[in-house]
């Protein structure tokens, strides 16, 4: 099966020609369409710089990204942005909700700015909003509920306009015990039951477990990765934790 989202040589520098940093050093590794895969290293691993790369927030120094077969490295500036509205959905570490609109408004931004009808919105947004069991709460603001239920709104924001690819930046990194677990589980059903796409960065264990897939950077490369397969997730766990024992850093298990 051809993968969905393709990294191939990916490489990217900072800095300038007397102090050049390389974050990202010849990394090449496939997405496959259903795929639930995580991204783990200790800070300065190159994990948030490849994030940025492939949500096209940053820009690649060699190499290609391609999803569904568009290579994203060759885009223009003024593509780039309809690319990301209908190809990505993002879930990030502060919610970046707006405060002044309800969940249900929230929820409905993106496709709104798209200019699609509200009867399918509205449709969209009740769908969206019960499968990830949040329909309760659509009239409230986010002040009004819990971390917990400000992410599940997150993920209907991600997930409304059935992207190809999620992206998550430490999603759970702003969260208690609790509702971590909560929020992975909903990425769970989101993955199994919705069919989406998922990368997800964290320096997490307990968040790694949740995955099918963990690729560990270091220095900017490929250091080792881990398929779940049919294993428990407490397995899974020991198997991640023994990997970030040999890469060392501020990775954690604080959940």
């Amino acid at each position: 099966m051809e993968p969905l989202l393709r990294i191939e040589e990916l490489e990217k520098y900072y800095g300038t020609k007397t102090l050049i940093t390389k974050a990202l050093d010849n990394v090449s590794f496939s997405v496959s369409k259903g795929e639930f895969l995580g991204i783990m290293g200790a800070s300065g691993s190159g994990k948030t710089t490849l994030l940025n790369c492939i949500s096209t927030i940053d820009t690649v120094t060699a190499g290609h990204i391609y999803l569904n077969d568009t290579d994203i490295t060759e885009l223009r500036e003024d593509k780039l942005a309809l690319f990301r509205q209908e190809n990505l959905g993002f879930v990030f570490q502060d919610f970046n909700l707006l405060d002044t609109l309800t969940i249900e408004e929230n929820i409905a931004l993106a496709p709104v700015i798209q200019g699609i009808s509200p009867q399918k919105i509205a449709d969209e947004v009740k769908k969206t909003a019960r499968q990830l069991g949040i329909l309760d709460i659509l009239p409230k603001f986010p002040y009004e509920v819990s971390g917990g239920q400000r992410q599940r709104c997150a993920c209907a924001r991600a997930l409304i306009s059935r992207p190809s690819l999620i992206l998550a930046d430490e999603p759970t990194g702003a969260l208690d015990s609790k509702s971590a677990g909560m929020l992975l589980e909903c990425f769970t059903q989101m993955n199994h039951e919705m069919q989406a796409t998922i990368l997800m960065v964290t320096h997490d264990i307990f968040s790694a477990s949740y995955c099918s897939r963990i690729l560990f950077l270091r220095d900017g490369k490929i250091f080792s990765e881990l398929v779940r397969g049919n294993k428990a997730r407490r397995v899974f766990f020991n198997e991640i934790l023994d990997v970030v024992t040999l890469l060392g850093g501020d990775v954690s298990d604080a959940h």
